[in-house]
């Protein structure tokens, strides 16, 4: 299907049309109900075994912005944006499963006799591998940073994706856990003119193999 032929699709447009905001309307903001709605958003992205195993840390407040941009390089959008998130991903942990199952099995979705089934693979996958720890821990913020980046578009915001931090003052200033890895920032908020459309992409005969 070719793109011209797809962009009708409104969900498929704001994809299409989504391009990393270098400028925002700094007199914007978004209340509270409104980052808690992004956010919501982002925790229906995939997450393995259902663990949901990140936390997004708001920095809306000029103190806190303060507190972010000289660990974050001094990026404008920290300042400039309504919002920064701070999407921290938590490494991969089987024991949390039948917690994180017990509202399926409440709501009729998943029998209980199935946790088990779900748990011990997963504390076969993960729990003697840190790396795979680790991994799914990015794995996961990723996904969830990645619907939030589409809903703001959706709703006429712009965002910006951002791995330029000191990832270690990052977590000392914000207060992570040891079993919690900071993966990026996005900022979301109202832009201002100027920002560019999205850059064009490789060919998909470049990037695609069909086997």
């Amino acid at each position: 299907m070719k793109r011209e032929n797809i962009t009708s699709n409104v969900v498929i447009e704001n994809i299409l049309s989504r391009s990393a905001a270098k400028y925002y309307d700094r007199n914007a903001t978004l209340s509270d109900d409104e980052i808690r709605n992004l956010v919501q958003i982002g925790t229906s992205a995939p997450t393995s075994f259902h663990m949901q195993n990140w936390r997004f840390i708001a920095v809306r407040t000029a103190e806190a912005k303060a507190r972010l941009s000289p660990i974050a390089w001094s990026q404008p959008a920290i300042t400039d944006a309504a919002v920064t998130f701070i999407i921290v991903g938590q490494l991969a942990d089987s024991s949390v499963i039948p917690d994180r199952l017990a509202p399926l099995v409440k709501a009729g979705v998943m029998p209980a006799e199935m946790v088990p089934e779900w748990e011990i693979p997963a504390r076969n996958l993960y729990m003697a591998y840190p790396q795979r720890r680790r991994d799914e821990a990015v794995r996961t913020a990723t996904f969830g940073a990645a619907a939030m980046i589409y809903a703001a578009r959706s709703l006429g915001l712009g965002s910006t994706p951002m791995i330029g931090f000191d990832a270690e003052a990052v977590q000392r200033e914000f207060g992570l856990r040891e079993n919690e890895v900071p993966v990026l920032l996005l900022s979301v908020g109202a832009e201002r003119p100027g920002n560019w459309a999205q850059k064009p992409r490789r060919p998909v005969d470049e990037v695609l193999d069909l086997v």
